[in-house]
């Protein structure tokens, strides 16, 4: 067949293909892990399959072990591997987005979680849902605002409201964010249904969905995600909208939402659709152009501190060893304490960087360090034995 041939050929495919899904253009790849779920491998692909059929936009890529799908696959035989290739489609651009479990993000990156909220059926998203956005809580909850506004905006929520739960330091965080929007930063701050109003959300926000972002500190957005998610099913399985979202921090370079290990297959689909919306959405040039804006009116400024105490010349002394691949993580630190816990471990020569698993701060190692690792970081005091 000639090159003339080919090309027509291709361009009838093309319109083809159109005419049957209604879908003119390049579809957006996602990528789906399937290894990691409680309710076992054939969940995902439901899930997957599921997002595939009611998303013709979308191309569905499952990224494990040989299934009985028709879905596009990239082999993977365990969890670590099936990050790796993921990870690998992702810096070659084959795929645009990634839906995975149990995924460590560096400090300063937390996800931003969507529901439907059962009093109106409204969308809302929660800011955020895991990981740490910084080691201070005013600062961790004033950034989780700027990503809720850049992943609603991503998501197609032109000038999305902004409500902030009634948890501790709501009022500084208020504070906060009203002197930014005050030096020039765009906030449209929700009013609560209740009748005295405000900015700062009840309970009863939360059923009804007053604001398009709900801003809150992490571990709150974690239990208020699975409440939305299983309040209809008994907790086991989470049936209802979208998973905890995409991971957004200033200068990450891809887009990674995540899904709980108990999320059931709608849920699969819906974190999907969510990871497609932000992608065309072009969610990581919205992060970079809201962390502009915000810069420029002083976010840096809002938590300038004093100097620090000067630190002893022993500690000054301590060297980052050479890096090696790092899979094994010791939990139970106190994310205070992360990283002088970390520097401990680095005396003696043991490579270790910090992050975030399923339920708090980790330090990670390499397999044949966490042992000795764990050994150093219980005698100093940092978790128990």
């Amino acid at each position: 067949m000639t090159d003339a041939k080919k090309l027509v050929a291709k361009v009838f495919g093309e319109i083809a293909d159109a005419l049957e899904t209604g879908v003119f253009g390049s579809r957006t790849r996602i990528g789906v892990t399937l290894l990691g779920s409680e309710h076992g491998i054939d969940e995902i692909v439901r899930g997957a399959e599921l997002a595939a059929k009611a998303n013709p936009d979308l191309e569905v890529v499952l990224i494990g072990p040989a299934v009985n799908s028709k879905l596009t696959r990239e082999e993977a035989d365990c969890e670590k591997t099936q990050h790796q290739v993921m990870e690998k489609l992702l810096k070659s651009g084959e795929i645009a987005a990634a839906v995975t479990m149990h995924y460590n993000f560096p400090i300063g990156v937390s996800t931003v979680g969507r529901v439907i909220t059962p009093g109106r059926g409204r969308e809302m998203f929660l800011a955020t849902t895991t990981g740490t956005s910084a080691t201070d809580r005013v600062e961790a909850m004033v950034n989780n605002a700027i990503y809720g506004i850049a992943v609603a905006k991503a998501s197609g929520v032109a000038n999305p409201t902004l409500g902030i739960l009634n948890v501790d330091s709501a009022r500084t965080v208020e504070r906060s964010l009203q002197r930014l929007a005050d030096s020039g930063y765009e906030i449209n701050f929700a009013e609560s249904v209740r009748q005295d109003g405000g900015s700062v959300m009840r309970g009863n926000d939360l059923l009804v969905g007053a604001p398009d972002i709900m801003v809150t500190d992490t571990l709150t957005g974690n239990v208020l995600m699975k409440v939305f998610s299983a309040y209809t099913t008994g907790g086991d399985y989470e049936s209802l909208g979208y998973g905890y979202g995409p991971g957004v921090g200033e200068g990450l370079d891809k887009i990674i939402l995540i899904l709980s290990r108990a999320s059931g297959a709608p849920v699969v689909a819906g974190a999907i659709k969510y990871a497609g919306d932000v992608a065309k959405g072009k969610l990581l040039d919205v992060v970079a152009q809201e962390f502009v804006a915000a810069n420029k009116a002083d976010l840096p400024g809002l938590f300038k501190k004093e100097a620090k105490a000067e630190i002893p010349a022993e500690e000054k002394e301590i060297i980052l060893p050479p890096a090696k691949p790092v899979t094994e993580e010791i939990s139970g630190i106190d994310i205070l304490d992360l990283e002088t816990a970390v520097r401990e471990v680095w005396k003696v020569g043991i490579f270790a960087t910090t992050g975030m698993g399923c339920t708090g701060p980790v330090i990670l190692t390499a397999k044949e360090d966490h042992a000795k690792a764990l050994s150093i970081l219980v005698k100093a005091g940092y978790v128990s034995a």
